[in-house]
C-alpha cells in the first residue's frame, strides 16, 4: 500500500538522503534513473529542501510503503497557468515496479488542484536519452526549448524542456 503525503521541514534528512542515494553514488546505480555515471556531486542540501517544503508556491510529495520512504517529487507554481515539475526520485530497489508513474499522476493531479495549472513542465539532462523517452511515453513533449544546466559544468551539458497539458 502506497501512502502519499505533503513533506515536513521534519521530513528534510530522510528526504534528502533518499534523493542522494536515488540520484548520485553507488547505490544509485542499482536503479535506472540515476545521474551518477554523469555527476558526482550532491544532488540538494538540507537549505535547499527546507526552503522548498516551506515555499507556498511549491509542494514536495512523499510516497511511502510499509512505513519506509518510496519516492517523491516536487512541483512549483511557475505563474501563467504553468508548473514545474522536479526531483522525481524513487528508491532505486523499487525502480519499474510503478511508482514513478504514481508520483507523476499525483504531481499533475496537485498542480491543477493547488496552482490551477494546465501544463506541467519539466528539464531532464541532454545526455539522458532514456528518461526523456520515459517521459515521452508518459505524454511529456520536447518543447523545442534547451535551458542551461544549472549546476556546476554549465557547458557539458544542457536540460531538455518537457511539457504535458494537464487539460
Amino acid at each position: 500500500m502506497i501512502r502519499f503525503t505533503l513533506a515536513k521541514a521534519a521530513d528534510v534528512p530522510r528526504l534528502r538522503a533518499l534523493v542522494e542515494s536515488a540520484y548520485r553514488g553507488e547505490s544509485a546505480k542499482r536503479g535506472w534513473t540515476h545521474e551518477a555515471d554523469l555527476l558526482n556531486d550532491e544532488r540538494t542540501n538540507d537549505d535547499e529542501l527546507a526552503e522548498t517544503i516551506a515555499d507556498a508556491n511549491a509542494r514536495v510529495l512523499l510516497a511511502e510503503i510499509e512505513g519506509k520512504l518510496a519516492g517523491t517529487v516536487t512541483i512549483r507554481n511557475v505563474g501563467g497557468g504553468r508548473a514545474y515539475l522536479g526531483m522525481l526520485c524513487v528508491d532505486p530497489e523499487l525502480q519499474a515496479e510503478g511508482l514513478g508513474r504514481a508520483l507523476i499522476a499525483d504531481a499533475e493531479d496537485m498542480a491543477v488542484d493547488a496552482f490551477g495549472a494546465s501544463i506541467m513542465e519539466m528539464t531532464v539532462i541532454d545526455a539522458r536519452a532514456d528518461l526523456i523517452a520515459y517521459y515521452e511515453r508518459r505524454g511529456y513533449r520536447r518543447s523545442g526549448e534547451l535551458r542551461p544546466f544549472p549546476y556546476g559544468d554549465g557547458n557539458r551539458f544542457g536540460m531538455v524542456v518537457l511539457e504535458r497539458s494537464l487539460r
